[in-house]
């Protein structure tokens, strides 16, 4: 085994490989950027050497300063993580070639798989069943489109060197190809440095399923099971569960043979995934196999008490896989959440900011657990735009889907994260859908459970406004300390003590009317709600115990100045308190000026100065944490300036184009 590795990654991943290593005694390298100099990864591991600046190609992309690092370290061996150069056939040589032992697949397999259109070919041969489509060299837009058009609508066109549903367009109608290739095509060269796609027929309520597989250098090939990854937003997994609903023995088996026969024929070595589209039916076909670990893997590990890390380590240092087929055994269910920082009211939109409160539900980190939370940041930290948006992933196990689903939501209600925006509440709603909760699974869940996801009731609003005004009520408690005079224990000499409090909450402004009774009991009205309040557990920390309405609670309440992050049983709830002698508000919301929604790069300008646009136009695109944003036309109106242009690196707030309203 080795004595010392280099973890050529950052976030979850790394902390995540660190983690095994560090129970096997090896140990560990971090490498490290400049926005990275105090991360978790750093922390978690024995050296770290920077190597470069925020943008991933000044730092993370840097082969040669990485295999620089693990030579000057004396480090053995390289694990490579996910993402980044994990699947990089010439970095991977450039290890051999230093005498530094890669954790991963041989170059020749990443080479063989790290094409769409190659890989498909190979496993035409292979005899694994194929998507119809194109998959050729032949990249003329003309040609491309003419391919789809006799294929028929709906297609898709993917990045042939891509993965994470990074360069991936659905075309429903020939007028929308050349401007979604396009598209595709410059997400495709940002994020993998080739342009080149392939097109497919689109599979209708298609699911995702992969086979996780492990080949040795010995010639030896297992699967681990499958895993159904269909719940997806913006072609990217959102919740992923081992072992997918209603999968047969047979159909796991022939899948499994599937896969072991894909890996085998490029020779593969370590773990790998080989991911499918499966019809309703049960058909299936292969889509794309990624000669990395996965995201998702936990829930492999939680149904088979495996450590697939420790089977990277072992395989890479020249041991033979640990188990046959035949001693692989599952048990239980396992279901994991990505936890990422992103606005899904507004399409998904990726946050940045500080993790001002990250506060985890019981868990543990590795092995068996009922409830395990993979993270690579810590409560103060900032999610920057450098980077992807993910800030943990949750996983729980359960005997079976039903208890995982109630621990999932269990779990979900008890991780508190406030300062940026995030997905927690929208993953509980998606859990809790009919389709979800009844394994009715295909990738366009979440679209056909738009109204359940977006237009669902809200929060209510008393719990929230209760939860508000206890924490404020609670901070001046304790600030008061022991002076009787400035006590707000709302005694009066004659009469019920009677106070407004303003609060800005779900859009509302609301004028609360709180009144003390003679039994200590509150009165809070606003509008035409009236709800009562017997406060019994005033804490100085988030934890507030009450009777609000008839109903105890448990209420965590965060403050910060004088935005109150409100969690109760149902969700989490922004309250803003509102200082009465605020002018209102002076940002030119309204005015014409569209701004960037979060640093980064300008990609496309659509429009030009005196154009006429219709409301919903494309008018310029950006791109931010490795995913491109389409800024469109709010209203009908003319562009009466450009303020940008393309190549232009821009901060969030930052002027793109002046909107002028149509007469």
């Amino acid at each position: 085994m080795f004595q010392k590795i280099l973890i050529a990654n950052r976030g979850e991943i790394a902390c995540r490989v660190a983690a095994t290593a560090r129970r096997l005694g090896i140990r560990t390298v971090a490498v490290y950027s400049d926005a990275d100099a105090s991360a978790r990864h750093v922390a978690m591991c024995d050296e770290a050497v920077h190597i470069g600046g925020n943008r991933p190609q000044d730092s993370y992309l840097r082969a040669d300063r990485i295999l620089a690092a693990a030579v000057a370290t004396g480090a053995q061996a390289i694990h490579p993580g996910y993402g980044f150069l994990s699947e990089n056939n010439a970095f991977a040589q450039a290890c051999h070639d230093a005498g530094v032992v890669f954790i991963g697949p041989p170059p020749s397999a990443i080479a063989a798989m790290g094409s769409k259109s190659a890989a498909k070919a190979l496993m035409e041969r292979a005899g694994v069943p194929l998507v119809p489509g194109y998959h050729g060299d032949n990249q003329d837009p003309a040609f491309l489109q003419a391919q789809a058009d006799r294929m028929g609508y709906p297609v898709l066109i993917k990045a042939s060197a891509g993965g994470g549903g990074k360069g991936m367009r659905a075309v429903h109608q020939p007028s929308d190809f050349a401007a979604a290739l396009a598209s595709c095509q410059r997400e495709a060269q940002a994020s993998f440095g080739s342009a080149h796609v392939l097109v497919e027929r689109y599979v209708t309520q298609p699911r995702h399923i992969e086979i996780q597989v492990f080949g040795d250098t010995y010639g030896h090939y297992v699967h681990v099971g499958e895993r159904d990854c269909s719940v997806q937003r913006r072609h990217q997994k959102v919740l992923e569960e081992a072992p997918a609903p209603g999968m047969t023995a047979e159909r796991r088996a022939q899948m499994g043979e599937a896969a072991v026969a894909a890996a085998r024929s490029v020779g593969y070595v370590g773990a790998g995934t080989v991911e499918f589209i499966c019809e309703q039916d049960g058909r299936f076909y292969f889509m794309e196999m990624n000669t990395r670990l996965q995201v998702e893997h936990p829930v492999t590990e939680a149904i088979t008490g495996l450590d697939l890390v420790e089977w990277q380590l072992r395989v890479a240092a020249g041991e033979p896989l640990p188990l046959t087929q035949a001693d692989i055994r599952f048990s239980g269910h396992a279901i994991e959440a990505r936890i990422c920082a992103e606005n899904p009211a507004q399409q998904f939109l990726p946050a940045t900011g500080t993790l001002q409160v990250l506060r985890a539900p019981a868990h543990q980190s590795f092995a068996v657990a009922p409830v395990r939370m993979d993270s690579g940041v810590r409560e103060g930290d900032a999610i920057t735009p450098h980077y992807d948006s993910m800030i943990a992933k949750l996983i729980v196990w359960g005997e079976d889907r039903s208890a995982a689903l109630a621990r999932l939501d269990a779990a979900l209600a008890d991780l508190h994260i406030t300062g940026l925006s995030h997905n927690v509440s929208f993953l509980r709603r998606v859990a809790a859908t009919r389709s979800f909760s009844q394994a009715q699974l295909d990738t366009a869940l979440i679209e056909r459970e738009h109204a359940a996801l977006f237009e669902g009731p809200p929060l209510p609003i008393e719990h929230t406004v209760a939860g508000a005004i206890l924490r404020l009520h609670s901070d001046e408690t304790h600030q008061a300390g022991a002076d009787p005079w400035s006590h707000p224990d709302h005694w009066r000499l004659h009469g019920q003590a009677r106070r407004e409090i303003r609060l800005h909450v779900d859009g509302q402004s609301l004028r609360v009317i709180q009144t003390v009774q003679a039994d200590g009991t509150w009165q809070l009205s606003w509008d035409a709600v009236k709800v009562s309040v017997r406060p019994f557990s005033l804490s100085d920390g988030p934890v507030l115990d009450a009777d609000v309405h008839g109903q105890r609670l448990r209420l965590s309440v965060y403050r910060h100045g004088q935005d109150l992050d409100v969690f109760t049983p149902a969700g989490h709830a922004r309250v803003q308190r509102v200082d009465p002698l605020h002018q209102g508000d002076t940002s030119g919301a309204g005015s014409g000026r569209l701004t960037a929604l979060m640093p980064g790069k300008v990609v496309a300008i659509l429009v030009q100065a005196g154009q006429s646009v219709k409301q919903g136009d494309a008018l310029a695109v950006t791109e931010a944490m490795k995913m491109e944003h389409t800024l469109t036309a709010p209203h009908d109106g003319t562009v009466s300036a450009v303020l940008c242009g393309v190549g232009d690196q821009v901060a969030e707030g930052v002027e793109l184009l002046r909107l002028d309203v149509a007469a």
